[in-house]
């Protein structure tokens, strides 16, 4: 795998194309406002659905599955950052999230 750089949640800048790759019931709990979310096993499918020439910031949870997305991604010849601590760190920094269940977003 290539090298990737990993970033914590206030690195991440404003307007950046932020791609989740966790599980469905994850995504409609709680995720950051204008994600794509591509789920990680779905990644080699449906990565073309990305911009190669703009810079891609993974979360996922606690940052496990979006280092091995953004190692993945780097080597399809894609510009990724992991986002250190994920969902997680993005909540308790008290940035945005949404949900898509009609409840109070909540990062699991």
């Amino acid at each position: 795998m290539s090298d990737f750089e990993t970033v914590s949640v206030d690195q991440v800048p404003a307007g950046a194309l932020i791609l989740d790759v966790r599980e469905e019931y994850e995504w409609s709990e709680g995720h950051v406002a204008g994600a794509i979310h591509i789920p990680l096993g779905d990644l080699p499918v449906r990565y073309e659905e990305l911009d190669p020439d703009e810079d891609t910031y993974i979360i996922c949870r606690t940052g496990g599955r979006s280092a091995q997305a953004a190692a993945w991604l780097v080597s399809q010849g894609y510009t990724a950052f992991n986002i250190a601590g994920g969902s997680g760190a993005w909540l308790e920094a008290g940035l945005a999230l949404k949900s898509e269940n009609g409840q109070e977003p909540n990062v699991r």
